[in-house]
């Protein structure tokens, strides 16, 4: 099997690192900046660089770049590929890289798959890339065509094979909805929060609480930005309905309204255990 990657950050790093320790398969890599390249085949990451040579003999190409850059490179993948080689992007969105990558794909003779791995560092870069990143993690894909069985099952097991838990197979639209709220949401929260002024003299006074908050809060403002603004509807009806739900605490607190801020803080509660039990 051989495979390459486009793009040598953390996700492609590791992608990378992971069929070189978990597989026998060749790995070819590329990266725009040269020196992540030469570090990769230094470590032993990949076996040589992603020529276009190398390229028409991969397997699978996973593609680790911003959304944008990740559509135009696919999109330039036209007539470099065998038939039978699969593309699978790595973007934290998806309605604004499929579409386009799939007809760019039907276009190019080869196969296209929207991709999510859902594991992660506050740390980015190759040299923070891991083996085992994806130990356990979910995968999300989302296929052009869900009726191919055998196509779905082959990727699958190979995404197993590198560590990958569970295989979500899901939409475009309903992907984006969902990480809306469960990363993109987290994110904007936790890089607002660390901007109030006692967060520069909090030290001695915190514990778990802000440690699991504010560990999101350091990240790659070039990266977020674009996926935020890739899906800006469902990213901010989520933050519509946390401000309307933070206001009704923050009125009850201003009130001393006991009765609804018990309420308020018992509904979270049971939804919790609720959702952990479910």
């Amino acid at each position: 099997m051989i495979i390459g990657v486009a793009g040598l950050g953390l996700i492609g790093g590791s992608i990378a690192k992971a069929f070189k320790y978990y597989t026998d398969a060749e790995v070819y890599g590329f990266d725009k900046d040269t020196s992540a390249e030469r570090l990769a085949l230094l470590v032993g990451a990949i076996d040589g660089s992603l020529s276009e040579a190398m390229l028409a003999e991969c397997d699978y190409l996973f593609v680790a770049l911003y959304p944008g850059a990740a559509v135009e490179y696919i999109e330039s993948l036209k007539g470099k590929l065998k038939p039978d080689a699969v593309v699978i992007d790595c973007c934290g969105v998806k309605r604004a890289v499929c579409p386009a990558c799939f007809a760019a794909a039907k276009e190019g003779g080869f196969t296209f798959i929207g991709g999510h791995p859902m594991a992660g560092l506050h740390l980015s870069g190759f040299k923070n890339s891991r083996a085992n990143l994806f130990g356990g993690a979910s995968m999300i894909l989302v296929p052009e065509n869900t009726e191919n069985i055998l196509l779905l099952s082959r990727v699958s097991e190979m995404l197993r094979s590198i560590g990958f838990g569970s295989i979500t197979i899901t939409t475009a639209q309903v992907h984006d909805e969902n990480i809306a709220f469960t990363s993109q949401l987290a994110h904007v929260v936790s890089n607002a929060y660390v901007k109030s002024p006692r967060a520069e003299v909090h030290k001695g006074f915190s514990a778990g609480s802000y440690k699991d908050l504010t560990r999101v809060a350091w990240l790659n403002e070039e990266m977020w930005t674009e996926l935020f603004l890739d899906n800006p509807d469902t990213l901010c009806e989520e933050l519509d309905g946390l401000i309307g739900a933070l206001t009704d605490y923050r009125n009850a607190i201003a009130d001393k309204d006991a009765d609804t801020l018990r309420t308020l803080l018992k509904e979270g509660r049971e939804r919790k255990e609720r959702i952990d039990r479910g």
